[in-house]
C-alpha cells in the first residue's frame, strides 16, 4: 500500500533526524526549513509524528497476517 511506504519513509527520515540531533546535536529539518518553529519545520514534524503512529498500525497489521498464514 503507497500510504504504508510514504509512512516508513517519513518514520525514517523522522529517525534520522533524531539520530543527528542526538549524535551532533543537529536538527536538519530545522535547519533545512527555518528553524524549529517555522511553519515548514512544524508541518514536517507533524507529519513525521503522524507517520510513526501509521507505522503502529503496521505492527498490528502484520500480526494479523502472519497468523492469517503461517509459514
Amino acid at each position: 500500500m503507497v500510504v504504508d511506504k510514504i509512512a516508513v519513509l517519513l518514520a525514517v527520515i523522522g529517525a534520522l533526524n533524531w539520530g543527528g540531533i542526538g549524535l551532533f546535536g543537529f536538527d536538519t529539518v530545522a535547519f533545512l526549513f527555518g528553524g524549529q518553529l517555522s511553519v515548514f519545520s512544524r508541518l514536517i514534524y507533524t507529519l513525521v509524528g503522524l507517520a510513526g503512529l501509521w507505522c503502529l498500525t503496521l505492527l498490528f497489521r502484520l500480526d494479523r497476517e502472519t497468523a492469517a498464514h503461517p509459514a
